[in-house]
């Protein structure tokens, strides 16, 4: 059974936290990158009567961080993060605007692809999608992906920012759609949820997976 999922729309760049537990009356939920702040997220566990018993991080821009070191200090709550953006979590002012302020937190688990982990009664499968940054992750929970800024609904990630690569980051969205099943759910780092077929099917960036699919083996 899917996920229960709440989004939360938080941050200078309307990024999304997402709160993922087994079903809505379950108590301990896993926060999928906390943008905002914890002043915006704790108040939001509050009301659902919910506590964060984990934090997952898809990678270390400085929107998808705002609320990390202060949600993790508050609940306790262990951080799971890419092993290669370790130093964006550690020593974000060097890759954050000035007009932002994001604390520094070291990561609990440092992850790199293809680990599963068991967290408030759900199973997330570790994924290595890099392009958008070097060391960004997706992470899928029973048919949901949180895709962090890889994958949007038509859209996907900017690979302008340093570490950015587009090759790398096609690379990953072929692995995405031909591992995946299409019905998968993708909840991203910015904008609504989606589908891995709507996407195939529409997205303009995935033009180029879409003739692959269409051409006739050899």
């Amino acid at each position: 059974m899917p996920p229960a999922v709440d989004i939360l729309t938080l941050g200078p760049l309307a990024t999304n936290c997402y709160l993922v537990r087994p079903e809505h009356t379950a108590t301990d939920v896993v926060v999928v990158d906390p943008s905002g702040s914890a002043a915006e997220i704790r108040p939001e566990l509050v009301s659902r009567g919910a506590r964060c018993v984990a934090i997952l991080v898809t990678h270390g821009h400085f929107d998808h961080i705002t609320g990390l070191a202060d949600l993790a200090e508050g609940t306790g709550a262990p951080v799971h993060a890419p092993a290669a953006e370790r130093a964006l979590l550690e020593s974000p002012a060097d890759f954050t605007p000035p007009e932002v302020v994001v604390r520094p937190w070291t990561p609990d688990t440092l992850l790199g692809g293809g680990e599963v982990l068991e967290l408030a009664g759900l199973e997330f499968e570790v994924i290595a999608v890099p392009g958008h940054s070097p060391g960004h992750l997706a992470f899928l929970c029973d048919g949901a992906l949180f895709s962090g800024d890889v994958l949007f609904a038509g859209s996907v990630g900017n690979t302008s920012f340093p570490g950015g690569d587009w090759p790398t980051l096609l690379a990953s969205l072929r692995t995405l759609v031909e591992e995946l099943p299409p019905e998968t759910v993708v909840y991203p780092g910015h904008g609504p949820a989606t589908t891995l077929a709507v996407e195939l099917a529409q997205n303009p960036f995935l033009a180029e997976l879409r003739t692959e699919r269409m051409e006739p083996p050899p």
